[in-house]
């Protein structure tokens, strides 16, 4: 009989309690991890169309490249180039056919932000609105980080 009770115990796997460490495992499973990650900022129609337009007018440009730079009235500054090539370190974000490149010390200090690009009565330009930016300037390409 008692045999009988430990073979019968033996072949039925008893389920264990999972432990905290278990559940956290758990949790990190594939089902939770997105196919892609989020793009750091979201570049609008009016600049992605903006974009296309003056890489079609610059050859060798693939796309625009932003980044920040020391100076300005408020400590940083926003840069705009052509992308001409990837760097090991860019990021590339591909949004309504554009494509805008950030180097990766630029990165920290663009993440969050929308790229967008105005032409009203007071001129056209590429405009940043940034969530993170403690202050801006009026001229609009300068901001407190921090």
């Amino acid at each position: 009989m008692i045999k009988e009770l430990f073979r019968k115990n033996k072949n039925q796997k008893q389920e264990q309690p999972k432990s905290e460490a278990d559940s956290l495992l758990n949790f990190a499973n594939e089902k939770n991890i997105p196919a892609e990650a989020p793009d750091p900022f979201h570049v609008t129609e009016a600049a992605a169309n903006k974009i296309k337009s003056l890489i079609q007018e610059e050859p060798s440009a693939t796309g625009l490249r932003i980044f920040v730079i020391g100076g300005g009235c408020s400590g940083f500054q926003y840069g705009f180039a052509f992308a001409e090539k990837l760097e090991e370190d860019d990021t590339n974000v591909k949004q309504h056919g554009a494509s805008v490149v950030v180097d990766n010390m630029s990165y920290q200090y663009i993440t969050g932000s929308e790229i967008d690009y105005k032409d009203d009565l007071q001129g056209s330009s590429f405009v940043i609105r940034n969530p993170n930016a403690k202050q801006t300037c009026g001229c609009g390409s300068s901001f407190a980080y921090g």
